[in-house]
């Protein structure tokens, strides 16, 4: 299933190796989102009420959509890094312990599936209605300690799909036209 790009697995990017906590996704959005949506609404709609599937739908998008974007975000990263800013970073990832406690979304380290040197830990915010603020960044800060190869120093990094606040103390912040630009 790996080979046929149906199924993808990740490791948490950090500077110490982790394979037991690999976790395996559908790769293709379209197929995860007929799973998770369109082959339990088929019934309800064959029973005419497609207003229950689609209610379903509208009450899970949000935490759906959030978790769909990840993989897509960190794609679209890859071909814009390295840059100028962060010339040594040629991985993307996320990290997470087995609790799940804390899960980081952004990991940008020199090389991948074991880094020598993490470049920044950062957070993925993809809301109708709420830049990234303080509440955020906090909740980032907390976890900066948790990840391999991480100090107090090390940047952060945040994506928005309706900004940051400002003040903020980000090393940088990506949005969606900066995200798109990099299949351009």
């Amino acid at each position: 299933m790996q080979a046929k790009r149906t199924i993808a697995a990740d490791l948490p990017l950090s500077t110490k190796a982790d394979t037991k906590n690999k976790r395996y996704r559908i790769a293709d959005p379209y197929l995860r989102f007929w799973l998770a949506f369109l082959q339990r609404g088929i019934p309800l709609i064959e029973r005419g009420r497609g207003d229950l599937a689609l209610a379903r739908i509208e009450r899970s998008w949000p935490a759906w959509r959030g978790r769909a974007v990840e993989p897509l975000i960190r794609q679209s990263l890859l071909r814009l890094l390295p840059n100028d800013r962060w010339p040594e970073t040629e991985a993307i990832g996320g990290w997470w312990n087995r609790q799940n406690n804390p899960e980081i979304d952004l990991i940008g380290a020199d090389r991948e599936p074991v880094a020598t040197a993490i470049q920044f830990i950062g957070s993925i915010k993809w809301q109708d209605d709420r830049s990234f603020d303080r509440h955020d960044y906090d909740a980032l800060t907390r976890t900066i300690l948790s990840v391999p190869g991480t100090d107090i120093g090390t940047p952060l990094v945040a994506v928005s799909r309706c900004g940051v606040v400002p003040d903020l103390p980000l090393a940088t912040h990506w949005g969606p036209e900066d995200l798109v630009d990099a299949w351009r």
